[in-house]
């Protein structure tokens, strides 16, 4: 029996932390910085995300969770100088770095397309699934995630028949990495063999570069990935993203662009050079025609696409192989974009079916939408079984978890609460009760 028609892709989102807060920390994220200070609401956030995963699930879409973090991280703080009792550490560097305490709390593992980048056995020459785990170097708050997430991808993928686990890159301005978030795959059938773009901000000295903001993702970064994956150079392109659209708050290319077998949707200022990306997938597709679907700013300025992540939508297949798009609700309560949704929902010369609207606005105040929060694994049948099985999102899975964010989570906190021990041991005894739910084992090692 063929894997290329019973392969699937996956969606494994990223559970909202205890810690979910409106700090502003990340350099870029226009939406980010907007909303910096403002009240959050950690328990109506992982509802959300939840209620996302659990409404692909029963479209009939395999749906994974991945785990939140431990914020504040205290052994961080530690290794900065921070000593005593953890109590003791929240308060000082309350009093004397409260940017820090902020760094050391934020929730942004949720969005688990900066978790790793992916490539399917179908592309890799050794047959197995291969997982980098992003360094994420730009911004210490995020700087602090690869560890623990090196740990959960190997706790939820574990065979060692089937998945291989690198280190992330050395965490350097040369080799900056933040994942998926700059990856997209295009295939004919998810078990097909496929074509893997990764897209950069900062390459080669007499490229051109943002000038207000960080190019997060480096060239030097997607070759060394395509490497350690063992993917075939002629079946991988490398694009430069537009430094004027990073500086406009682009911190990403899933801000401007989202690809799904053999569609691109795309912003026409999401890359410095389009028509090479479109010659190697007309010339490089196989089995399929390509799909090229091209906003233009007449129709949606860059500001637009920014509030209302556009683009940061997830497209999707359902197992009767309809495409649809995946959006927040930003993008309905904005005229120029449902606009142009429903122009592309209309043009029958994209696979397009429709659009399905979801309410993740304490993410999106964020800045991070609905692809932000997942991260997309194409597996065999095979594969899928070897899966932990425990991370698998269904009716038994999402009444656990419901209950789970329920009983553990605050439903307000400001900036002030992250000193709180008691929010630090709110945090640890949900974490601790999670593993017992997702079967993560010891993934955590609270220094209590």
């Amino acid at each position: 029996m063929s894997t290329e028609s019973n392969a699937v892709e996956a969606n494994f989102d990223g559970l909202v932390g205890p810690t979910h807060n409106y700090a502003g920390l990340a350099l870029g994220n226009v939406a980010s910085a907007k909303n910096a200070e403002l009240p959050s609401n950690p328990r109506e956030a992982a509802l959300q995300g939840l209620a996302k995963m659990k409404a692909l699930a029963d479209l009939g879409l395999a749906q994974g969770v991945l785990p939140p973090q431990e914020r504040p991280h205290i052994p961080t703080l530690k290794k900065l100088g921070f000593s005593g009792r953890d109590g003791e550490v929240l308060a000082r560097v309350h009093r004397e770095a409260p940017g820090l305490l902020a760094a050391m709390s934020s929730a942004s593992a949720m969005w688990t397309a900066n978790a790793a980048t992916v490539s399917p056995s179908a592309d890799t020459a050794d047959g197995c699934v291969h997982f980098t785990p992003a360094n994420l170097a730009t911004h210490l708050h995020r700087a602090i995630e690869p560890e623990t997430t090196s740990r959960a991808l190997q706790a939820t993928f574990k065979s060692e028949k089937h998945f291989r686990h690198h280190a992330p890159l050395p965490a350097t301005p040369q080799l900056g990495d933040e994942g998926a978030a700059n990856h997209t795959r295009f295939c004919s059938e998810y078990g097909a063999p496929g074509l893997e773009l990764f897209v950069y901000g900062l390459g080669a000295d007499n490229e051109p570069k943002p000038e207000k903001y960080p190019a997060r993702q480096t060239r030097a970064a997607g070759e060394a990935v395509m490497r350690l994956h063992r993917l075939d150079p002629s079946y991988s392109y490398h694009a430069q993203q537009k430094p004027e659209a990073v500086d406009a708050g682009v911190f990403h290319n899933d801000v401007i662009a989202v690809g799904n077998r053999e569609l691109l949707l795309y912003h026409e200022q999401a890359f410095v050079d389009a028509k090479p990306v479109k010659a190697w997938l007309r010339q490089r597709l196989r089995g399929r025609t390509p799909v090229f679907v091209e906003i233009k700013t007449a129709d949606v300025s860059i500001e637009d696409a920014v509030t209302s992540y556009l683009f940061n939508s997830q497209l999707i297949c359902t197992p009767d192989g309809q495409m649809w798009l995946v959006c927040a609700h930003e993008c309905a309560d904005n005229e120029n974009v449902w606009r142009a949704i429903q122009r592309i929902v209309d043009d029958p010369e994209n696979p397009i079916a429709g659009a399905k609207v979801f309410d993740l606005r304490q993410s999106m105040r964020n800045g991070g939408g609905p692809a932000c929060l997942r991260l997309r694994v194409v597996l065999t049948p095979a594969e899928r079984a070897a899966v932990n099985p425990k991370t698998w999102v269904d009716n038994a899975l999402y009444t656990q978890l419901d209950a789970w964010i329920r009983k553990h989570y605050r439903d307000r906190l400001v900036l002030a609460d992250l000193a709180d021990p008691q929010l630090l041991e709110e945090s640890r005894t949900a974490l601790d009760a999670l593993t017992q739910i997702l079967g993560l084992g010891s993934l955590y090692d609270f220094q209590r």
